[in-house]
């Protein structure tokens, strides 16, 4: 009798482990997400920060590539601004240690710059330095 309750109890263990694997377990979405991506639109954080910087080069949340459009720039000055961050306005990067030319050349460039707050989407790890993108 004791062996044929612990070969059924074995058995109900088994059946419910394999059921596990086979049944999916359901998924819900947290509640703040559900508001907002319902509807027909969905967007992703990264896709947001993009909209949201319009067309410029984010100080916050851009990687060193971003500056190589500007000549002079790219690598060092470019270095020193996305080590220098975070910033809470454009402004703030002539308080890094910069020489007299690089204030000269970002002066010239300033325009074509925002600042929004840091994303971790955009930040993580060595992304902002190294972000993998090779010619």
């Amino acid at each position: 009798m004791k062996r044929l309750l612990s070969w059924l109890t074995g058995a109900l263990v088994m059946a419910g482990l394999l059921s596990g694997l086979v049944i999916p377990s359901a998924v819900y979405a947290e509640e703040d997400l559900l508001g907002k991506y319902s509807g027909s639109e969905i967007r992703n954080v990264v896709d947001d920060k993009i909209a949201e910087r319009e067309g410029k080069v984010d100080l916050n949340n851009s990687s060193v590539r971003r500056f190589q459009q500007f000549p002079g720039m790219y690598p060092t000055m470019a270095g020193k601004i996305v080590l220098g961050g975070p910033y809470n306005n454009v402004d703030d990067v002539l308080e890094l240690d910069l020489s007299e030319r690089q204030k000269e050349l970002f002066a010239k460039y300033r325009d074509n710059f925002t600042v929004t707050p840091p994303s971790i989407a955009l930040n993580e790890g060595d992304d902002r330095i190294n972000d993998g993108q090779y010619r």
